[in-house]
């Protein structure tokens, strides 16, 4: 089954600021993460489906070669994937539990 993806804006808020971290770390480094987050993302499309629910009806994907994981939710009623937000695996994830209460 393939899915519409659909992005809440607040993703786009985190991938703008991981870009401009990385890029005062090193320049390129940022784009290197735009390119990674934006070819995995425009895969779940198609393979959404074969991430586990990791809680509620929240499904994660791990970001190659970076710390960071993607938090999406799969509509199948509606065949879409929304991708609510990017968090860093070090950050404390009751962050995410105050985003979706």
């Amino acid at each position: 089954m393939k899915f519409k993806v659909i992005y809440n804006p607040e993703f786009y808020n985190d991938i703008v600021e991981a870009v401009d971290w990385y890029n005062e770390k090193q320049p390129g480094l940022g784009e290197r993460l735009f390119k990674v987050v934006k070819l995995q993302t425009a895969k779940l499309s198609g393979s959404a489906l074969h991430y586990a629910v990791r809680y509620d009806d929240v499904r994660c994907l791990n970001i190659e070669k970076f710390p960071y994981l993607i938090h999406f939710r799969v509509d199948e009623a509606h065949e879409t994937v929304k991708i609510e937000a990017m968090f860093h695996t070090s950050r404390d994830p009751k962050i995410w539990d105050k985003l979706i209460d």
